[in-house]
């Protein structure tokens, strides 16, 4: 899977990794271009630095839920936290439709911060675009009737949140007009059920807030909702809203100001201590 070791694969209960855990778009060869169509079993990609810093990072990366930037927004993502020192786990989780519900991807990613817990005990979570919605929710209340459980072992001890959909997916709170619901159905019920700027816990952990200023794809509201609610929570959160970028501009988009947002992403993890 990806060209990584057994060792480097691993699944959240436990269990063997099955053959058809997860499909690869075969358009995408290249490792660090990986789109992942469809997991059937959710699995960790484990990446391990040359000099640790004593602390993890989970990634989470985009694609609409209904796809994963496994690539851009994953190996990549891991690879500069590596650099870093971190040790890096790119978590490949199902999607709300259907067969899994809408559920899947909350439950998935509080198991993946469930288990790494178990060997790390500062743990940081990276999230673009869909996967940096699923990050936020980690520090939101969770809807009870889905019955997942989340408590001090979920939580993370830092966020950084890029260019993703808070809450303006979730109906009613729409920034265009008579916006029709997302498909699948249980990816809408999923968006309406986990705004996390309007259900975030008090005392939030720090934050690190990335976008573009005219991403056609994800308004710039999500960012200042989501700083705002994090004020209102008692949390300390950078926000950076660069004017020109396009929407996924992740770590490889070159001759943009946008660009330098791991340098000071870098430099916000060293200023709180995460780093």
């Amino acid at each position: 899977m990806l060209m990584l070791g057994a060792d480097q694969v691993r699944t959240l209960d436990g269990a063997a990794v099955r053959a058809d855990a997860v499909t690869f778009d075969p358009a995408f060869a290249d490792p660090a271009q990986a789109v992942v169509t469809a997991v059937t079993q959710p699995v960790l990609l484990s990446f391990v630095p040359a000099q640790p810093n004593g602390r993890a990072m989970l990634v989470l990366g985009g694609g609409g839920y209904v796809q994963l930037m496994a690539g851009r927004e994953g190996v990549q993502v891991a690879r500069w936290l590596t650099a870093l020192g971190y040790h890096a786990h790119v978590l490949l989780h199902r999607f709300p439709d259907a067969a899994n519900g809408a559920v899947a991807a909350l439950a998935d990613a509080l198991a993946a911060m469930r288990l790494l817990r178990e060997d790390d005990s500062a743990l940081g979570v990276v999230g673009l675009s869909s996967g940096g919605h699923l990050a936020a929710c980690l520090a939101a209340a969770v809807p009870e009737e889905w019955r997942v459980s989340c408590d001090a072992t979920t939580r993370p001890d830092v966020l950084v949140i890029g260019y993703a959909p808070i809450s303006t997916n979730a109906a009613g709170r729409t920034i265009v007009a008579d916006k029709p619901p997302l498909p699948p159905v249980e990816k809408q019920a999923m968006y309406d059920r986990l705004q996390p700027d309007a259900q975030l816990l008090q005392d939030p952990p720090p934050a690190f807030i990335v976008y573009s200023g005219n991403d056609p794809v994800v308004p710039v509201e999500n960012a200042r909702r989501l700083h705002a609610a994090w004020e209102q929570a008692g949390g300390a959160a950078e926000c950076h809203i660069f004017a020109d970028a396009p929407h996924g501009f992740a770590l490889d988009t070159q001759g943009l100001p946008v660009s330098v947002w791991p340098q000071l992403c870098a430099a916000w993890l060293r200023q709180v201590g995460f780093l």
